[in-house]
């Protein structure tokens, strides 16, 4: 069986990576937990989880010497805007030098290995006014987490071309479904807008809240990096990971706000810094990989809604179970 490692394999997006691929692949995760959590990844044994730093380079050598990884999937980042911003020498270490230093200990000590994905962000796009966002799009990075990521897709796309690793980039747009936590300030609009209807709580549009975006759930984007993953043509490349299409975020509070039959007070504060207007992409490139994505946003977030009830119903009555 084939050995695949999750870098940040126990947060959102790794966590529903892993349990898609666990039956077919023999997955291993690194993860320090800082916004992960171990019990997103339950199916997995102890033994082939590393709770380990990915800037600690002399543990994460160990790992690569020992086990010779077919593929790694390189999620782990700091995955705050606002906290770039706030502490952009740590958003540097975590989201560039991190990067590099992986690359390097692959290049050194794991050169059979199948496929190296990178997942970096649409950010890298910023403000620009062409739509939809191209990979030949102008990039404009606004925030370091921006332009950290830029960084770390084309160190991941040089390796390829200047030591021949088998490495290809992902731009991930906004992400949403199971295992995103709501409680988390780093959070996705998505899951603090259910968060708000099922805690009856006050929710908040930064700017006139007609903002869009290119909402992907987490099933369209695990059969993404799988694709990316396994097709044998990736490597050297940059692929868009969206839907194509663009939603503004009072419809998305619309359709939650029907699939609850509630109302919920909102308010309007000043947009972020470093907040972007408009973004959606181009997803030609993914589709000549035969990517079709099956959920539309009413049915992504229908499936959502009846995971997300379960969720917390279950998350409150264990609490109350052991007080």
């Amino acid at each position: 069986m084939e050995k695949i490692l999750i870098i940040g394999g126990a947060g959102f997006i790794g966590s529903n990576l892993a349990e898609a691929l666990y039956k077919d692949f023999d997955v291993y995760v690194i993860d320090n937990y800082r916004t992960g959590k171990k019990e997103n990844i339950y199916f997995l044994d102890s033994s082939k989880i590393f709770n380990v730093d990915i800037l600690d380079s002399n543990k994460i050598t160990v790992i690569f010497k020992k086990y010779k990884f077919d593929y790694v999937v390189h999620l782990a980042a700091l995955v705050s805007v606002a906290e770039s911003i706030e502490n952009p020498y740590l958003s540097n270490e975590l989201n560039s030098v991190a990067t590099l230093k992986l690359l390097e200990t692959i290049k050194l000590y794991n050169r059979e290995i199948k496929k190296f994905v990178f997942a970096s962000s649409a950010a890298v796009y910023g403000n620009s006014s062409e739509l939809p966002k191209k990979i030949q799009s102008p990039v404009l990075p606004l925030t370091p987490y921006a332009n950290d990521k830029y960084f770390g897709e084309r160190t991941t796309v040089n390796y390829y071309n200047l030591y021949n690793l088998p490495t290809v980039a992902t731009r991930f747009f906004n992400v949403f479904g199971p295992r995103q936590d709501p409680k988390s300030p780093y959070s996705g609009v998505i899951s603090k807008v259910f968060d708000s209807f099922e805690n009856n709580k006050r929710f908040t549009f930064y700017g006139d809240g007609l903002q869009s975006r290119d909402f992907i759930y987490i099933s369209d984007v695990v059969d993404a990096i799988k694709l990316i993953m396994l097709s044998p043509n990736t490597s050297g490349n940059v692929y868009n990971v969206g839907t194509g299409k663009s939603t503004d975020l009072v419809s998305v509070f619309k359709i939650v706000e029907s699939l609850y039959e509630k109302n919920i007070d909102i308010e309007f504060k000043e947009e972020r810094l470093g907040d972007i207007k408009h973004s959606y992409a181009d997803i030609n490139e993914l589709k000549t990989l035969g990517f079709t994505p099956k959920y539309s946003i009413d049915h992504a977030l229908k499936k959502y809604f009846d995971y997300y009830g379960v969720s917390v119903k279950w998350e409150k009555w264990w609490l109350t179970m052991w007080r």
